[in-house]
């Protein structure tokens, strides 16, 4: 609340909010009744709490076209999942592929590993609206590569890349397959067979509407990692190392299950609405935001162009004004939340352009409305006035 206002939040690509009241009424009612330790024991509450997460994971693979529910591990956020799959395959020597939009979530384990094994990491550039050419990945191969990675949206400029066709590359020559969903999963279909992917890292926070501290990583059944964490599973407790069984070889520790709650309900919430609707409802709100923003002189908006498909993100830049100073006006004068800065994406900001200042991000949701996006527009109308003396 700001001055007794509801917030406008447009933040959507931190993480989304509000959340569906189905959510926060599963983790209200799991932390009541069935909050126990899943796999750890045979008493009802345990058992409960084991149904919980098979049903989020059932959900999730029905979301996500996967064979097998047991093939999802998972994880606190995208993150956790996206270090699990690189440091969990690669081995010194090999040769990793990436994106000039890659989040720090892909840069710096990539980074830590061209230090520690010595691996080789080639970053394909795009153009500077983000729009990736498929040929520049096959250009990039050699006989050392052992991983494409890429994010299937940017989380700076909502370009989305062709990862169907990525997928077609990679398969082809016998190359793993890893896409960052932070931004796609719950808005744009995925189906990890169609579009051959072998590693699918996604977060429960973001487009599945699940709380913070959540999300997971898909594996392919023919595919093996070293997990990133040994511990207690729960299952084959007698033997020293880890077990190979699906998900506890990847899950050591106990799980977030209240969270698992609110994610499952956030999933069944997309299932219902589906991703298609989800998209071309933010899609309109998108296109809305950046129609107004573009009359206003003097403000650039990053990425493609009005009219192309694109996720729910419009950073901006706006003559003459600091893009930290322009956020924290919105929000103290306005009570309308956006995030400035580099957003975790050094590459992504090199690639457009915004490296030595970055920019301000709105991220409409689901759950945004035109009458917010009106009073966005006027906002950003309404400091330019006042910091430019009245000229428009």
């Amino acid at each position: 609340m700001k001055n007794d206002k509801p917030i406008i939040y447009l933040d959507n690509a931190a993480t989304s909010w509000p959340k569906p009241p189905a959510v926060w009424e599963a983790m209200e009612r799991t932390m009541k009744t069935s909050a126990a330790n899943p796999g750890r024991g045979s008493h009802q509450m345990a058992v409960q709490a084991s149904r919980v997460l098979f049903e989020a994971r059932k959900r999730l693979a029905r979301l996500f076209r996967i064979g097998n529910p047991n093939d999802i591990a998972f994880t606190l956020n995208t993150t956790h999942a996206l270090n699990m799959a690189i440091q969990g395959l690669l081995q010194p020597g090999d040769h990793v592929i990436a994106t000039s939009l890659e989040h720090n979530s892909v840069r710096r384990p990539l980074e830590a590993l061209k230090r520690k094994l010595g691996i080789e990491v080639t970053y394909v550039a795009t153009d500077s609206q983000g729009v990736l050419n498929p040929a520049k990945v096959i250009d990039a191969i050699t006989d050392k590569t052992k991983l494409i990675a890429a994010t299937h949206s940017s989380n700076l400029l909502g370009t989305i890349t062709p990862i169907g066709e990525i997928g077609e590359i990679a398969r082809s020559r016998g190359i793993k397959l890893l896409v960052d969903a932070a931004q796609s999963a719950g808005v744009l279909p995925i189906d990890v067979a169609g579009m051959r992917i072998d590693l699918l890292a996604f977060p429960g926070h973001k487009g599945l509407f699940g709380p913070q501290g959540t999300g997971g990583l898909y594996i392919d059944p023919n595919l093996e990692l070293e997990p990133l964490m040994q511990g207690g599973t729960g299952s084959k407790s007698e033997a020293p190392e880890q077990p190979t069984v699906r998900p506890d070889r990847y899950e050591a520790g106990t799980p977030n299950t209240v969270g698992i709650a609110g994610l499952s309900e956030g999933a069944q919430f997309v299932l219902k609405e589906t991703p298609e609707a989800i998209h071309a409802r933010e899609l309109h709100l998108t296109f809305e935001l950046m129609e107004g923003l573009q009359a206003i002189p003097g403000l650039t908006i990053l990425g493609p162009d009005i009219g192309i498909e694109r996720t729910a993100i419009v950073s901006f830049l706006l003559d003459g004004v600091d893009p930290s100073e322009l956020a924290f006006l919105l929000d103290q004068q306005f009570g309308i939340a956006v995030r400035a800065g580099f957003h975790c994406t050094p590459l992504g900001h090199e690639t457009a352009g915004s490296y030595e200042t970055g920019a301000v991000r709105a991220s409409p949701g689901y759950f945004t409305n035109e009458s917010e996006i009106v009073s966005m527009v006027e906002a950003v109308k309404e400091i330019k006035r006042t910091l430019h003396g009245g000229r428009s």
